[in-house]
């Protein structure tokens, strides 16, 4: 009696906590196959009734059932078994059979217990249930029909996605067991008389399109994965690619070079609306501009900021001049290219979406000629500068008026 009730307990409880999990959380949707069939054989062991004895391991057991997973953790199954008792040596002859179906809740333990934070190949799977049994002896065509309740433990090792090797032990208790298994005697006890253990080992198929069974699979609750989602955006959002001190989502210009400063947009400081950042500006005036010849570390530090695109010339919309302010860029190109007589420079010249393609390939060309022009006029020999053409730069939203500003330019790239 009180195997019995521990075995109720334990169903109630697996069913409490089923239903808790049901209802308290909010598991996503499962992306994994939920059907399996599986397929056993083993040994048995009839504990009572019995008159006579079967053999301390007795064969045989055969055991088929299809199994559903509600989600990674519960499910239901339906299987059928079959059992075969024949004597022990030396003991009166018998060859009875014992045929059932049973109806069973299956928890997997191994999702339940985290078994996945040590093992990806074992599991554990526990199930319970009622069920119909018939017990027949050929001998004497004495045939018994039964109520059975089962409860067992069923051991997993994962061969692959779709194929699992089991291990399970499960016991047997049948109520109303007229007769005892060798069918030698008729049993007067009432209520679950009847005890039998099965051991098998079998093989688990899973069925289905996915890549994993709900046997294996964890799932997150919905809640933790927007929270990682949340903080993921954020860390994003937060990073500086040209270490300015603006984030990147907040920058409008996120290649700054390190060191300048910038504003609340991230943008260098250009107070005087010329293209070249003030504190770049100053460095070139001081370090180079009023020299007839520069140490070469100053010389390869304003190749590298000019070829960097920070000293560039840009124009008014649909023009091929270059503004006012834009001079002093090509000035300080100028200064380099006549204290460098083996330097040479390269310009591009760009032009913003607005308009027709082919005008704008053409404008973008104008635009090089243009700068290329002031500098031939500054006695800058032709050999060394070279001309092309950028096209058109997509770079920037077509629809801002300021940010195609910044797109109609040309720009240098000095050789040596």
């Amino acid at each position: 009696m009180k195997k019995i009730i521990l075995l109720l307990v334990l169903l109630v409880t697996v069913t409490i906590t089923n239903a808790q999990t049901s209802t308290g959380e909010s598991l996503t949707d499962g992306n994994f196959n939920k059907w399996s069939i599986e397929f056993a054989g083993g040994f048995n062991k009839p504990q009572k009734p019995m008159k006579y004895y079967t053999s301390t391991i007795s064969p045989y057991v055969v055991d088929l059932g299809v199994r559903y997973m509600l989600n990674n953790k519960f499910g239901f199954k339906a299987d059928f078994g079959y059992n075969s008792f024949q004597e022990q040596k030396n003991t009166t002859p018998f060859d009875t059979k014992y045929y059932r179906f049973d109806i069973q809740g299956v928890a997997n333990l191994g999702r339940i217990m985290n078994f996945e934070s040590w093992t990806k190949t074992i599991g554990l799977l526990g199930h319970t249930g009622f069920g119909a049994a018939y017990f027949e002896d050929k001998n004497s065509s004495l045939n018994d029909r039964v109520i059975n309740f089962i409860i067992g433990v069923t051991g997993q090792v994962k061969l692959s996605n779709k194929l699992v090797l089991t291990g399970d032990f499960s016991t047997i208790m049948n109520a109303f067991q007229r007769y005892t298994y060798d069918a030698a005697a008729v049993t007067t006890e009432k209520g679950f008389n009847g005890v039998l253990f099965n051991g098998t080992i079998g093989l688990t198929l899973y069925l289905g399109k996915k890549e994993k069974h709900a046997d294996w699979v964890t799932l997150t609750d919905n809640e933790i994965i927007a929270q990682r989602e949340r903080i993921d955006n954020l860390e994003k959002m937060l990073i500086d690619s040209d270490k300015d001190g603006v984030a990147d989502y907040l920058d409008l210009e996120p290649n700054t070079i390190a060191g300048l400063m910038v504003d609340s947009k991230g943008r260098a400081v250009d107070l005087n609306n010329n293209g070249i950042p003030d504190e770049l500006e100053d460095y070139l005036k001081k370090t180079y501009s009023n020299k007839s010849s520069a140490p070469i570390s100053d010389s390869e530090s304003i190749t590298k900021l000019v070829n960097g695109g920070y000293v560039a010339a840009y124009f008014d919309f649909n023009k091929s001049t270059p503004t006012d302010s834009s001079m002093d860029g090509i000035n300080f190109v100028l200064n380099y290219l006549k204290n460098n007589p083996s330097a040479s420079v390269e310009i591009t010249g760009y032009a913003d979406e607005i308009g027709n393609a082919l005008y704008n390939e053409k404008l973008a060309i104008e635009r090089a000629n243009s700068v290329k022009d002031i500098l031939l006029k500054a006695k800058i020999a032709a050999e060394r500068i070279n001309v092309i053409s950028g096209g058109v730069d997509t770079s920037v939203d077509k629809d801002s008026a300021t940010a195609r500003k910044l797109v109609r330019r040309v720009t240098f790239k000095i050789k040596e």
